[in-house]
Formats: C-alpha cells, sequence, structure tokens
C-alpha cells in the first residue's frame, strides 16, 4: 500500500481539517506530521491555541491515520527521509517548507509524488476565520 504523507497544525479539528485528511486518505496509508507549538509559532506568529499533545491527541480519536508523530524542531524534512512516502499532499493553502520540497525529495532518492488538495468552503472551515468568529462572544 502507498504511503501517504501530510503535514498540518490541525488546531482546533474542524470540517475543513476532516476533508483535507479523508482527500489524502484516498490515496493510501496516511501518515500525519503535526507541526510543534515552537514551529508554529515561529511561522504563524502566535501560539495555537491547543498544545502539540492536544492536537496529536485529537488526531488519534478520529482513528483515520496509521500514524501521527510531532514534527522534529530541528529538520523539518527528516520526517520524510524516515518515512519515504509515495505521496505527499498539501493543502489548498499550505506554503511553509513547501518551496524546498522537490528539491529535497530528489535529494532523499525518494520519487515521491507531490498533491495539492482541495478546500472544502475555505471561506467558512480555515482555524483562523474560525478563531475570529468565536473570539466575538
Amino acid at each position: 500500500m502507498r504511503k501517504v504523507l501530510v503535514f498540518g497544525t490541525f488546531d482546533k479539528l474542524h470540517p475543513g481539517h476532516l476533508y483535507f485528511l479523508n482527500q489524502a486518505k484516498k490515496y493510501g496509508q496516511l501518515f500525519i506530521v503535526v507541526a510543534r507549538d515552537k514551529t508554529v509559532k515561529e511561522i504563524k506568529k502566535k501560539t495555537p491555541s491547543q498544545n502539540e499533545k492536544e492536537r496529536v491527541k485529537n488526531l488519534k480519536k478520529i482513528k483515520i491515520a496509521k500514524k501521527i508523530i510531532l514534527g522534529n524542531l530541528n529538520d523539518k524534512y527528516q520526517v520524510i527521509k524516515k518515512i519515504r512516502p509515495d505521496i505527499i499532499c498539501l493543502g489548498y493553502d499550505q506554503k511553509f517548507f513547501v518551496k524546498n520540497l522537490p528539491k529535497k525529495i530528489k535529494e532523499f532518492g525518494l520519487k515521491t509524488k507531490i498533491i495539492r488538495l482541495k478546500p472544502y468552503k475555505p471561506n467558512l472551515y480555515k482555524t483562523s476565520k474560525l478563531a475570529k468568529f468565536f473570539a466575538k462572544f
């Protein structure tokens, strides 16, 4: 079976996340890399509302992945070398650590295919939009 790798913060799981994960799972056995709190703070300039352990725990509850792991703080691409995925699925708006992805895949001697997945109601189900909405209450 093909190994499919996805990366994300997955803060406050919502239907957009579930749509993304279900799309990716259609390609094979799913491996999820959850962004570390420190990494999220560095790239998004804010701390996730749920810590990394909570986010992993919530993903495990939905029983969609073969394996769920925390990202590496030092080498963001290390997990690709370790898992050796056949496919990496990216979210429609995923932009961090994506630019060098083809180069890194080639460097690791892999023939991993990169697929950009479609959004699910991005004007409604996006963590940053949901956070603003709920902040009003």
